[in-house]
């Protein structure tokens, strides 16, 4: 038996029926319907009859819902943990991107600190080469300064110098004086600390630098150079058998196994060796070797030349 459900009364005058509460209404009004015949139906059902089998559920938005709900929230977190992935990333290359930064600043300063030892290092050198250079030619000029005044000395005393040496020789005696007239300033056996024995082994000419030195008589040249205390010296040995000496000459002038006449220059004097000024010292031997010596002065009046 069917009925119609009766409806509220509108309130109000001037309200107008709301249709979504009669259309709520009347879909109630069909529920309860429903169910009431389905109830009428069971009940007139006879006992001996089988329930009815359940009606199948139906596939509707409302039992959707909850697979709708779930396949969101995935959908979200996805997004979410996407996000986070490449907000991380984005954050490690920025650190990368710093550290690399700050790599290439301390690459770099690093850099300029060698580049600025480098350069101190090279001004260095350069200014060490230069001064080298500088005390190298200063010395040159030195030296040339010093040869040219011994050359200059040497052509001064060749003409008034040597013109006396020679006319004060004497003719036939076969033996002069090595430097002419010139006084003895120190002699034979004078004693002092100058001298390795105790006391001087020759005479002493008083003569400036580049007087020419003679040989006293004719001879061969046994060494001519370097003698640690006598400075530059010549030794000659004479037809007698006897040595003479000449020592601290500027040069010498004659070499080693050269024959010698009386006369001869020899060499130019100087202050060579173990010295106090310029002069040259002579002495005779009886050997080529130092500690034989005899008084020169004597030696020269046996044969004939007075000093």
């Amino acid at each position: 038996m069917a009925f119609t459900p009766r409806l509220p009364a509108p309130s109000g005058k001037h309200r107008r029926p709301r249709r979504v509460r009669a259309g709520a209404a009347a879909l109630a009004g069909v529920a309860v319907l429903s169910g009431a015949g389905a109830f009428g139906a069971n009940a007139m059902a006879s006992p001996g009859q089988a329930d009815p089998a359940p009606a199948p559920v139906r596939d509707t938005a409302f039992t959707r819902a909850p697979d709708v709900s779930d396949s969101l929230a995935h959908t979200l977190a996805a997004q979410a943990d996407a996000q986070r992935e490449a907000a991380d990333a984005a954050q490690a290359r920025a650190d990368q991107a710093r550290k690399a930064a700050q790599k290439a600043q301390a690459e770099a300063k690093a850099q300029a600190r060698a580049e600025a030892r480098a350069r101190a290092k090279a001004a260095a050198k350069a200014k060490a080469a230069a001064a080298a250079k500088a005390a190298a030619e200063t010395k040159a000029r030195a030296a040339a300064a010093a040869k040219a005044a011994t050359a200059a000395t040497r052509d001064t005393l060749t003409g008034a110098s040597r013109s006396t040496a020679r006319t004060a020789l004497p003719v036939d005696s076969g033996y002069m004086k090595p430097v002419g007239d010139a006084a003895i300033g120190t002699g034979y056996k004078a004693s002092g600390s100058l001298w390795s024995s105790g006391s001087h082994t020759g005479v002493d000419f008083l003569v400036g630098s580049g007087t020419p030195v003679h040989a006293v008589a004719a001879g061969t040249v046994v060494s001519a150079g370097a003698d640690g205390a006598y400075g530059n010296d010549v030794i000659i040995k004479h037809a007698d058998g006897m040595y003479t000496l000449y020592g601290h000459l500027t040069q010498p002038l004659v070499s080693a196994g050269q024959t010698v006449t009386e006369g001869q220059e020899i060499g130019v004097s100087g202050a060579t060796g173990n010295v106090t000024g310029p002069h040259l010292h002579f002495e005779v031997r009886t050997t080529p070797d130092y500690g034989s010596d005899l008084d020169p002065v004597a030696y020269l009046a046996s044969h004939g030349v007075t000093i």
